[in-house]
């Protein structure tokens, strides 16, 4: 304890001295003591490089303050923001300044996604967009709708900004004004040409007939054109011009596309009639003045359908190639009215192998699945998109399980195959047809190798296989969905084997002595179930493999004589059963006898005459390991040793 006080007094005294001495040292080298503060650009050169010649750079790193937006990272490089996101930006860009306080907000800036429209760093573009003018905003809008024939002349000289906020507004579509006000700026509403085309009604809203950007039309008219508008003749429909109510309607709508449009002509008189048809809600899928879309629809292909079918609308990992084509859902349905149930335009079956034509194809194989048979291809497949391979309804197993209900309950087991684990039939099985029973892939073992190829491979030159693994008949042992038994087996291993090796059994049953692994069924703790290397499909030479179980002979045969029969356990003993104590393939004095000569006159005078045959040779041998020359155990009654035998047993002298 002593030393201790000492060391810790001395210490104290040292770090005195120390600071004492800095004290009295001069100002210049307390300064030289400091840590300097590294510059970022002294490690992120690249990155100086990159930004020094842009056009206009984010203060923060004109003026090099890294840390307005980053934390200090040290030697290794990781972007580490003070705060994530875009929340970062609104720390200096105030939400009112952005435009976050108005109801319209641009895509971007409503999920908070300043990056993809502007370089937190810099730009050669202004406000650092990452583009210029309108490109800037054909990183999300396809440049082909305002690129017609017949360009908006604002868009073509001003880009977007003439028209549009890029952030917020208080108008639908970010316009800068309300979309009649906005117009009339460049269009006047007075003149008489305006008034003359437009039937003298007060026009407001010209995105009814005109595309705001672009179009093939003469007069920016969008491509398709309700009759009516066509030839100016807006008073079939609407009130009169001049009246106080100009755009109202002469008849209600349901009536008035009625005087055209007879319902039965529209409608085919088909059993099954589109809900908007059969309300006389025209207007719910077309526009009565004018549209893009054919047709006068509202939107294109299936971008119409999906905003009341809102469920075939959401994103699929594996989507239906016909939802995307260019007449999305009139490829599968018809719009008013169908004979089928669900509109669909013909027969289900024939209509989903008028594309899948090497699906057609397997209607003509040995096993065909009878869904499939029966053309029924949406009790497996949702037919509009799926998360699922194969646009499968659910998991593959739970889809089988519909039909299959037994199976489910079959499968739930202690040990289960892989792929029914994961849910994967279709690993094994065909969902359509086969050439092989039950709609294997693959025909025996060859559907086996498709995973077990290692455990498949031939057996090697002067090894071994069993029998039934080279016949390639798995499903003899194995069940290949789910067992209550390692190893995935038919019955437990006693059963399983014995099935095969009924000649075993019945000898087993008559012995009188059974090796344990064998009486509990344990075979393949010595024997490999498949091939091996070794004959007998042994899984190792004796002793080794005995060695796994009997330890006690392992630990003696490490540091004791060797009897040599005993590197051959075979050699004296039988592997299964006996007709002899401890699976002894002989009585004892027989197997002893193979090796010592039980008739020599040095035997007689070692046993003290007694005759071979009386002989119980392990009782005073150990027969496998020993200190002792002549293998005696290692405990020997005194009067043995000393080869004093009369001392206790009478030999014969009277």
């Amino acid at each position: 304890m002593a030393a201790t006080s000492d060391t810790r007094r001395w210490g104290t005294l040292w770090a005195l001295a120390a600071g004492a001495a800095l004290a009295l040292a001069p100002a210049s080298a307390w300064a030289q003591r400091q840590f300097k503060s590294k510059d970022c650009l002294e490690c992120h050169q690249k990155f100086a490089e990159k930004t020094a010649g842009l056009k206009f750079q984010h203060s923060s790193v004109k003026n090099r303050k890294c840390e307005d937006c980053h934390l200090r990272h040290g030697v290794v490089g990781k972007l580490v923001l003070k705060q994530p996101g875009s929340a970062l930006c609104l720390t200096c860009h105030k939400k009112e300044a952005v435009g976050l306080d108005k109801p319209f907000l641009h895509t971007p800036l409503k999920n908070r996604e300043c990056g993809k429209c502007h370089d937190a760093h810099g730009s050669n573009a202004p406000k650092l967009l990452k583009a210029t003018g309108a490109d800037a905003c054909y990183g999300c809008h396809k440049r082909e709708a305002f690129e017609k024939k017949n360009v908006h002349p604002p868009l073509a000289k001003q880009g977007c900004s003439a028209c549009h906020l890029a952030h917020a507004s208080s108008q639908k579509n970010l316009l800068t004004a309300v979309e009649g006000t906005l117009c009339t700026k460049c269009h006047s509403a007075g003149t008489s040409a305006f008034k003359k085309a437009h039937g003298d009604y007060p026009v407001k809203t010209c995105s009814a007939c005109h595309d705001p950007h672009s179009s093939d039309e003469v007069q920016l008219l969008r491509a398709s054109l309700h009759n009516p508008v066509t030839g100016g003749g807006c008073g079939a429909c609407h009130a009169d011009a001049k009246s106080t109510k100009p755009f109202a309607l002469q008849q209600p709508a349901k009536e008035l596309c009625a005087t055209c449009h007879d319902a039965d002509s529209v409608t085919g008189k088909k059993k099954v009639v589109h809900a908007p048809v059969k309300g006389g809600d025209c207007v719910a899928c077309h526009d009565p003045h004018a549209s893009n879309a054919k047709a006068l629809a509202r939107a294109q292909g299936s971008a119409l359908c999906v905003r009341c079918h809102k469920a075939q609308g959401e994103s699929a990992a594996v989507p239906h190639k016909a939802m995307a084509a260019a007449k999305g859902c009139l490829g599968c349905h018809q719009p008013h009215a169908s004979k089928n149930p669900k509109l669909v335009d013909g027969d289900v079956t024939q209509l989903c192998l008028s594309c899948h034509a090497k699906t057609k194809a397997d209607q003509k194989k040995k096993v065909v699945h009878p869904p499939f048979e029966g053309g029924d291809c949406a009790g497996c497949h949702e037919p509009h998109g799926s998360s699922m391979p194969a646009m499968l309804r659910a998991r593959p197993d739970k889809v089988c399980y519909g039909c299959h209900a037994d199976a489910e309950a079959r499968f739930q087991k202690s040990y289960t195959h892989h792929p029914v684990l994961e849910g994967n039939c279709t690993a094994c099985h065909l969902g359509h047809a086969s050439g092989e029973p039950k709609l294997l892939r693959a025909q025996g073992s060859k559907m086996c190798e498709s995973c077990h190829a290692t455990l498949m491979k031939p057996v090697a030159a002067g090894g071994v296989a069993h029998k039934p693994f080279a016949e390639g008949k798995c499903l003899g042992c194995h069940d290949p969905h789910a067992s209550n038994v390692k190893g995935l087996l038919v019955a437990d291993q006693k059963t399983t084997c014995l099935k095969c090796h009924t000649k075993e059994a019945k000898a087993a049953g008559a012995a009188k002595d059974v090796h344990a692994a064998f009486s509990a069924g344990d075979c393949s703790r010595c024997h490999s179930p498949h091939k091996a290397t070794i004959k007998g499909l042994l899984l190792a030479q004796p002793p080794d493999l005995c060695f796994t179980c009997h330890t006690g002979m392992k630990s003696k045969a490490a540091k004791e004589k060797a009897h040599p029969p005993v590197e051959g356990c075979l050699s004296c003993h039988n592997a299964h059963y006996s007709a002899q104590p401890r699976l002894a393939a002989q009585p004892v004095h027989d197997l002893c006898g193979q090796c010592h000569e039980v008739t020599a006159p040095t035997f007689a005078t070692a046993h003290l005459g007694i005759a071979p045959k009386d002989i119980h040779c392990e009782s005073c041998h150990d027969p496998h390991y020993s200190s002792d020359p002549k293998f005696f155990k290692e405990t020997v009654h005194p009067p043995f040793a000393g080869r004093q035998c009369d001392s206790c047993h009478a030999t014969g002298k009277k």
